[in-house]
């Protein structure tokens, strides 16, 4: 462990927000490994929202009369400053009352609960039949914050909203999530009685049908009023641009960045194409890899073998290396997800390391086969040394940081930017030497650098590349398939997340070009004495930060 440090007034306000935030929101709770409200759903009404919003300004107004102690308050008092700030920006530009959309809001969240929550005693599931008996009423408040967008003119677009209504006719079908949650549960080492599983069976009922209403209203009040304008402007982009990233950027010149890194990566991928099978384009590589059987894993179960596996060997590998991990941070469990919404994602371990951190794996229905050239780099991004190496080493650092620095200052710029990083860092140490793989890293890259261009194309309502008009759904979903190698399913799944979910998509290659100039930067400062290693340690060690408070911190290091 670190060296402990005795807690500042600062440290002291940030541990306090982190209590209030689980207080707020239970599924917060969940997913730091916080005890209390087990039985508990989040409160997405108007009326909560605005307590919120109170608490956010107390908050800001504490932290804005306390003078920093040393270095770690410093970077507290800016990283939280600017997080809040913006929180209060958002909701009064009016987001939170258009908030839905296919993947990363509170239609997907009531449910995304129950994946992180605790299975193992019967204490257990007596809290999940509680919470599964309370996602009405978090929906309903949902509703009623829905309405005050749809009152004002301001709802969501119809792509997000038919997006949304297809996802609730699944959750509340006959197999539908609840039902079978209900169905399949089961504690360690004990019997569930006959009446705690009837009691979950009849709490499955209940949550289905508080889905089934939200169901309706989608269909009946807010897909008639929902605008049919995907863009949201550049006032509120530039906006949700800053949140997602920690830091203002220029958006017309990241949009030609955006274009010229995509064209460098299709060049790359064109010589590693020829390394594969010479002479042969791109595409034709990757057709020649698809038939491949020796890249081929048969079924969730070896998925999920593999995985782990590779997880294992990159841990022991990077450990004393290039990285400092400690034990506790080495345990990563990949899961293959509940869900089939075709997703591959990262959760991180309670703050007390007695939940892992994991990598989930969402397999879409009818999916058996995948590729290993195509996912190596994913394990990569979302385990060591990506998303699992930051989240779980800012945890690990307790002694030093506060909770808020640990566990509630995500920025998706800082963290997924860390993940592309960590997949170039990865090919800049060898691991990719096979050029399969190398091939598969590109095709990702490639990827996260076309949302650049088509997420700002779209909501700042730039000229299409071709000349022809300004961007819309069709363009982009021609220009999204000819970018990535993915089914036409989640070549639509993505395009509409990006429609949906303004800014944060771009974070990511945009993240990755700020954190290699941090390093850039830290190396020149640095000359002779620069050590690898230590910049890992270093960065690593402040937790999740805005990438503005990052260039601040790194450039005093």
């Amino acid at each position: 462990m670190t060296e402990k440090r005795t807690p500042s007034e600062i440290d002291f306000l940030a541990n306090n927000w982190v209590e209030q935030l689980a207080a707020f929101y239970p599924s917060f709770a969940t997913d730091i490994g916080y005890p209390g409200g087990e039985g508990d759903m989040d409160d997405h009404s108007p009326e909560a929202l605005a307590k919120e919003q109170v608490a956010i300004k107390e908050v800001l107004a504490k932290l804005s009369a306390l003078d920093p102690q040393d270095q770690i308050d410093e970077v507290t008092k800016d990283a939280m400053t600017a997080s809040l700030s913006q929180e209060i920006q958002s909701y009064d530009s009016g987001l939170h009352f258009r908030n839905l959309n296919n993947i990363a809001s509170p239609a997907q969240g009531v449910r995304d609960i129950f994946d992180n929550s605790p299975t193992a005693t019967i204490k257990d599931w007596e809290n999940l039949a509680s919470r599964m008996r309370k996602v009405e009423s978090s929906l309903a408040g949902y509703i009623e914050t829905l309405r005050i967008g749809l009152n004002a003119h301001d709802a969501p677009a119809k792509r997000q909203v038919e997006a949304v209504i297809d996802q609730v006719r699944q959750i509340t079908a006959t197999d539908g999530f609840f039902r079978e949650f209900a169905k399949e549960a089961k504690a360690e080492n004990v019997e569930l009685s006959s009446q705690l599983l009837e009691n979950l069976a009849e709490a499955a009922e209940a949550a289905t049908e508080g889905y089934a209403k939200f169901g309706l209203f989608l269909e009946k009040e807010l897909l008639p009023g929902a605008t049919a304008e995907d863009a949201i402007g550049r006032e509120r982009y530039e906006l949700l641009s800053t949140r997602f990233l920690g830091t203002k950027v220029d958006l017309d010149e990241a949009y030609e960045w955006g274009k010229e890194e995509l064209a460098r990566v299709v060049a790359e991928q064109a010589l590693v194409a020829d390394q594969i099978l010479p002479g042969a384009s791109v595409e034709e590589a990757i057709a020649y890899l698809e038939k491949d059987p020796s890249t081929k894993l048969h079924g969730t179960k070896a998925l999920q073998e593999w995985m782990q596996q590779l997880s294992d060997a990159a841990v022991n590998a990077l450990s004393g290396s290039h990285f400092e991990i400690a034990e506790p941070i080495k345990k990563l469990e990949c899961m293959i997800a509940p869900t089939k919404h075709g997703g591959i994602y990262y959760t991180g371990p309670s703050d007390d390391f007695s939940r892992p951190g994991r990598m989930w794996w969402s397999v879409p229905v009818g999916v058996t086969e995948f590729d290993t050239w195509r996912e190596t780099t994913t394990v990569y991004h979302e385990g060591v040394p990506g998303h699992h190496l930051q989240v779980a080493q800012a945890t690990y650092v307790k002694e030093t940081l506060n909770a808020w620095r640990r566990l509630a200052s995500w920025t998706s710029g800082h963290g997924e930017g860390w993940a592309l990083y960590a997949e170039r860092l990865m090919d800049e140490l060898g691991y990719l030497d096979n050029p399969a793989d190398r091939l598969g890293m590109l095709d990702g890259q490639r990827m996260r650098a076309a949302r650049v261009v088509l997420d700002i194309g779209v909501h700042l309502g730039k000229p299409r590349l071709d000349g022809s008009g300004t961007w819309d759904f069709d363009y982009a979903l021609d220009f999204m398939g000819k970018n990535v190698n993915m089914s036409k399913e989640f070549v639509k799944f993505e395009v509409t997340r990006y429609f949906g979910w303004p800014g944060q998509a771009p974070s990511y290659k945009i993240g990755q070009r700020i954190w290699e100039q941090v390093r850039d930067d830290y190396a020149a400062k640095k000359g002779d004495d620069f050590d690898i290693k230590l910049f890992h340690k270093t960065a690593l060690n402040l937790g999740g930060l805005g990438l503005s408070t990052l260039q601040k911190a790194m450039a005093q290091a």
